[in-house]
């Protein structure tokens, strides 16, 4: 058993990441999400763990630290927030298109633009569309908890080395500020130099033994039919993701009549919306993707079928909705409530616009 502390969602994030062995986390402040880099400064792991910690001059500077130590095969990651986490798009689709495992982590503010330090889930695009240019995919998580905030950060760094992929773990500032018990895992050791390169000699660059040839880490192929080869394996690989890491949750669905789709805080809101319609005698349920991408398609497509109508509560103008009506199919009404800019919907808010848009309609 691990201990039991009382964490904000930012501290959580960067506990776990000391305790899960991280190599090294490049970061630049920006509310809401400055408390991961604020918490690991003052714990100071390198006297601990041995895990470096840098604050970067920029946003793009962090991402290239991150490619730098990933690429040698160390447990390399980066947070931020919304338009800083824009900032890190070409990185990520160099670490993307390398096949570098890494982990990001994304507090999302309100904007667009600089906006708000509210907390907002508008970056939904930004995230399971790839972040950055060319086609690629990000393992993205979104916590719905402290909790989960703590224990993402093992389960992303477990995804990405096992598909050499970048993974992003997407929050809000609601979770990134909130403080809730958090359980945290027993330390485990930072890897041996030697660990490293037996886990990773195949495809890092941990210096060259006379047996094999040189590890070469560059996303860069100007031969057209070889880079549209090298996209066709990218393909095959996120196929597999989809088909064996697919993650989700669902509350009261077994008799539902009517369902919420919903992640992060917008998932919480909605858990109070449910007893709130089931007191007045409205089935609901809420099916929450905890993986936005791979998405569970098929899991909410087969939900989908026994409900009289879908609607998706998002802090953004509708993002998740787009990805809901792909999977159902339009079987059945999806219909869109949201705020944004940095607003939160309330559970009554939720439950009347169900009642509005679905089962009154």
């Amino acid at each position: 058993m691990g201990d039991l502390k009382l964490l904000k969602g930012n501290e959580a994030i960067a506990e776990a990441a000391i305790r899960a062995g991280v190599d090294a986390y490049y970061g630049y402040p920006i509310t809401p999400q400055s408390e991961i880099l604020e918490y690991l400064m003052l714990q100071e792991p390198y006297k601990s763990t041995g895990m470096q910690v840098l604050q970067a001059e920029s946003e793009v500077a962090s991402i290239n630290m991150v490619y730098g130590a990933a690429a040698s095969g160390k447990m390399a990651m980066t947070s931020s927030s919304s338009p800083g986490v824009s900032l890190m798009a070409e990185g990520l689709s160099y670490l993307a298109g390398a096949e570098i495992p890494c982990l990001v982590v994304n507090v999302v503010r309100g904007g667009p633009g600089l906006g708000t330090i509210q907390p907002s889930q508008a970056d939904y695009f930004m995230s399971v569309k790839g972040g950055g240019h060319g086609d690629f995919r990000l393992i993205t998580l979104a916590p719905a908890s402290v909790q989960e905030m703590s224990d993402f950060v093992q389960k992303s760094f477990d995804l990405a080395f096992k598909y050499r992929n970048p993974a992003l773990i997407l929050s809000d500032g609601a979770i990134g500020q909130m403080m809730e018990k958090v359980e945290l895992k027993d330390p485990v050791p930072r890897r041996t130099d030697a660990e490293v390169i037996a886990q990773t000699d195949s495809w890092a660059t941990t210096g060259r033994p006379d047996e094999r040839k040189p590890n070469i880490i560059t996303s860069l192929e100007l031969d057209p039919g070889r880079q549209e080869e090298f996209n066709h394996k990218l393909q095959a690989k996120y196929k597999v993701i989809e088909e064996n890491e697919v993650l989700y949750e669902e509350i009261k669905c077994e008799d539902a009549e009517y369902l919420f789709v919903a992640y992060g805080t917008s998932s919480r809101l909605c858990q109070k919306a449910i007893q709130m319609g089931r007191k007045k005698g409205i089935k609901i349920g809420l099916f929450r993707p905890i993986t936005l991408w791979p998405f569970p398609k098929k899991e909410l497509k087969a939900r989908a079928a026994q409900v009289k109508g879908i609607l998706s509560v998002e802090m953004s103008a509708g993002q998740l909705i787009e990805d809901i009506l792909l999977a159902t199919e339009h079987q059945v009404p999806v219909k869109h409530y949201g705020r944004f800019g940095g607003m939160i919907p309330s559970p009554e808010e939720i439950l009347t616009e169900l009642e509005k848009q679905i089962i009154n309609a």
